[in-house]
C-alpha cells in the first residue's frame, strides 16, 4: 500500500478473509501471537501517523464536486473520508457543504446551527470564503464551509440574482481563498439537480462520481453526465469527469463483482483501482461527528479511503509529469 497508483491494490475479487490478510501485509513487525485488537491498534496508529512520505503537493489547487443525483450512493461519506486522508497524509483540504441537510458539516465536526456563517451566506454574498470557514477539531489541516438549515431556501433566492450559476465560483476564487491555502477543494452537492449542484458544477474542473456497487448503480449516471455537458458547452469548458469511485462494495455477491465490470467498462481509466466496501465503521462514524479516519482508523473503511487518497494525489502527479 505504497503511494504508486500500480501499486494500490484492487480488492474487487477478494474475500472478506483475503481482505484481511491484505489490511495486514504492510505490518509485518506484528508477531504471530499478536492478537486482533493489537492488530488493529497498530493499523489505527499507521493511519494516523503515517511514517512515510507526504502525499505529492498538486502544482494547482484541484477542485472537485462530488455529485451523483442518485440519492445514497455515498457522496457526502465520499467527501469527508476522501478530504480526511488527504489531510492525514499532509495535504491541505478544504470541503464545502452545499446539501442542506448538513451531513458532511456534521462529519468534520464543525458547527452548523442556524446563524452560523455558512456556504448560505457565501452564496448570497454575504460573507467572504475566509469568513465562513472553519477549521476541523479532527486535523489542523482539514477545513470546512459548513451547510445550516438555512440553505434550504437558497435555490428560491438565486432564481433572481444576477450571474446566478457562477456566485460559488466567486466565493471560491483563487485570491478569496489565498488565506486558507488549500491543495483540495471538495464539493459536497445534494442528490438532485439544481442551482445548487449547477453552482458546484460551475466553481469546479473535475467531478468524482461515487457510484455504489448494487442494483440500479448506474441509475442517474446517465443525466447527469448529459447536465455535466450541458455546463460544459454554456457555464465551464474546464468541466470533466476525472474520477469515479466505486462504493459499497460486498466482497460477500457476485453482483458488486458484476457492477464493478461494467462501471470500468464504461468510464475505463477513470475508475479508481481503490475500492470502499461496505462498512458498519463508514456508516456509524458520523452520529459521533467523525470520518471513519477518526472513529475507527483501524478499520477496513479507513484503511481504503487511504489507499484512494494516494491513488488520487498519485494520478495528479503522473499528469504533472507528463505535462512537463
Amino acid at each position: 500500500m505504497t503511494g504508486g497508483p500500480d501499486s494500490v491494490v484492487s480488492r474487487e475479487t477478494q474475500s472478506d478473509a483475503e481482505l484481511d490478510d491484505d489490511f495486514s501485509a504492510p505490518y509485518s513487525s506484528l508477531s504471530a501471537g499478536d492478537t486482533p485488537i493489537a492488530v488493529a491498534a497498530h493499523r489505527a496508529s499507521q493511519v494516523l501517523h503515517p511514517t512515510g512520505a507526504s502525499l505529492p503537493k498538486p502544482a494547482h489547487r484541484r477542485v472537485f464536486t462530488i455529485a451523483n443525483q442518485k440519492g445514497g450512493v455515498g457522496k457526502t461519506t465520499t467527501a469527508v473520508n476522501l478530504a480526511s486522508a488527504l489531510a492525514v497524509q499532509g495535504l491541505r483540504v478544504l470541503v464545502v457543504d452545499l446539501d442542506p441537510q448538513g451531513n458532511a458539516s456534521t462529519a468534520l465536526g464543525v458547527q452548523h446551527t442556524a446563524g452560523t456563517p455558512s456556504s448560505y451566506e457565501l452564496l448570497l454574498g454575504e460573507v467572504t470564503a475566509a469568513e465562513a470557514v472553519q477549521q476541523s477539531p479532527h486535523n489542523e489541516r482539514l477545513f470546512c464551509i459548513p451547510a445550516t438549515i438555512d440553505l434550504a431556501g437558497a435555490e428560491i433566492e438565486l432564481v433572481s440574482m444576477v450571474a446566478r450559476e457562477g456566485r460559488l465560483k466567486t466565493a471560491l476564487s483563487e485570491a478569496k481563498l489565498a488565506d486558507i491555502n488549500a491543495d483540495y477543494v471538495l464539493i459536497d452537492c445534494p442528490p438532485s439537480l439544481g442551482l445548487l449542484t449547477v453552482n458546484a458544477l460551475v466553481a469546479a474542473k473535475e467531478v468524482l462520481i461515487p457510484i455504489q456497487c448494487e442494483y440500479y448503480a448506474l441509475e442517474g449516471v446517465g443525466q447527469l453526465l448529459r447536465n455535466i455537458e450541458l455546463v460544459q458547452s454554456h457555464l465551464n469548458p474546464e468541466l470533466h469527469v476525472s474520477t469515479v469511485l466505486l462504493t459499497m462494495y460486498d466482497g460477500r455477491t457476485k453482483l458488486a463483482d458484476q457492477v464493478a465490470e461494467e462501471v470500468r467498462a464504461h468510464f475505463g481509466d477513470t475508475v479508481l483501482r481503490s475500492v470502499i466496501p461496505r462498512s458498519v465503521k463508514v456508516s456509524e462514524a458520523p452520529g459521533y461527528g467523525m470520518t471513519v479516519l477518526d472513529y475507527d482508523p483501524g478499520s477496513r473503511g479507513a484503511m481504503s479511503y487511504m489507499d484512494a487518497g494516494r491513488e488520487l494525489a498519485a494520478r495528479a502527479a503522473s499528469e504533472q509529469e507528463r505535462e512537463g
